[in-house]
């Protein structure tokens, strides 16, 4: 018999394959700790389990790390894992050391389809979404290589996390649970392109994790220039189910906004914005772009920056300058992914 891997396994999928096998509801609380907590990934060693059941975990169960492909490592801190799947696509991870800790970006899709113009990642259509077990184990395996805790997860990598929709939830859920990866929920961000009809699903899960709109424009002159999912949700339609999802879930929202050169970078789009998102609880992510060889784009100039950043300020919007990590390795999105294709 194949063996499958026990990072695709829920708590709740977990306990439905026990009792299925004539073993107790419990035992699968037992088995999270000694694999999560305790990183005992050999059944003999889980000491308070049965023969039977050990015997069954050895039969049923691998529990293999992903495959480093290459690592790469900042001056910053910040690194950025190469890592090969089972069937030779590559994916992208990537660490960042911040004050409160560390914090992973994780990958969601082998490529992207979404076709945003300025993003590396959808230099490569979807191939496929990622199971259960590739996204934790992108957590894990980070985990095991530096013998860091990670803190932070967002999933913001390669892809568009509500277009795979079902295992990022059940992602966030092994995550986060008391005995997996104990990783609170305010402590995870999922971001989207503005799937409107997901806003909503995510708006009423019991995962009470952030989410983080990849906005990048205040209008949809602008949005649908750089970003073809704004043809399909316009921008109006993308707020109001923000203003909704922040009614039903009672959560903060997170507006990520590249700032482009020439294009979307001008006090007169502070403004816009401002006029755009005021009276939603969110705040606003400003975020200097790394640029992609591929496309036209620049990076705004730092003064530049910090005028939007002011402007907004100024007419009372919440927001932050993020600060630069990894430009001295393939920063963005999908870069190192595509030098090794």
């Amino acid at each position: 018999m194949k063996r499958v891997n026990f990072y695709d396994f829920t708590i709740n999928k977990l306990q439905e394959l026990l009792l299925d096998n004539n073993f107790k509801k419990f035992n699968a609380n037992q088995i999270f700790k000694w694999v999560y907590e305790k990183k005992i990934t050999d059944p003999l060693h889980m000491t308070n389990l049965s023969k039977s059941l050990k015997s069954f975990i050895a039969d049923f169960f691998e529990f293999a790390d992903l495959e480093v492909v290459t690592r790469q490592v900042s001056s910053d801190s910040t690194e950025k894992f190469l890592f090969k799947l089972i069937d030779d696509h590559v994916i992208e991870t990537v660490l960042m050391k911040y004050d409160y800790g560390y914090s992973l970006c994780v990958t969601s899709q082998v490529g992207c389809s979404m076709g945003c113009t300025f993003c590396a990642s959808g230099l490569i259509n979807k191939q496929r979404n990622l199971s259960i077990y590739e996204l934790v184990s992108q957590v894990v395996t980070v985990q095991n290589i530096t013998n860091e805790k990670i803190s932070n997860v967002v999933v913001m990598g390669t892809g568009e996390p509500f277009d795979n929709y079902d295992n990022v939830m059940d992602f966030i859920r092994v995550i986060n649970y008391k005995h997996g990866l104990q990783i609170g929920s305010r402590h995870i961000t999922v971001s989207t392109c503005g799937i409107i009809p997901k806003i909503y699903d995510y708006a009423k899960e019991d995962i009470k994790s952030n989410l983080a709109i990849s906005l990048h424009a205040p209008n949809d002159e602008i949005r649908s220039k750089i970003m073809k999912i704004n043809k399909k949700y316009p921008i109006d339609e993308l707020i109001n189910a923000c203003k909704d999802y922040t009614a039903i879930s009672g959560r903060r929202i997170t507006f990520e906004y590249i700032l482009l050169k020439g294009i979307n970078d001008e006090t007169k789009y502070a403004n816009q914005l401002s006029d755009l998102i005021r009276g939603i609880n969110a705040y606003v992510n400003l975020i200097p772009y790394n640029p992609v060889n591929e496309f036209g784009y620049a990076k705004t100039d730092p003064k530049r920056a910090q005028k939007f950043y002011k402007q907004l300020e100024k007419r009372g919007i919440n927001c932050t300058l993020r600060r630069e990590l990894g430009r001295d390795i393939d920063a963005a999105c999908g870069q190192l992914r595509l030098k090794n294709n």
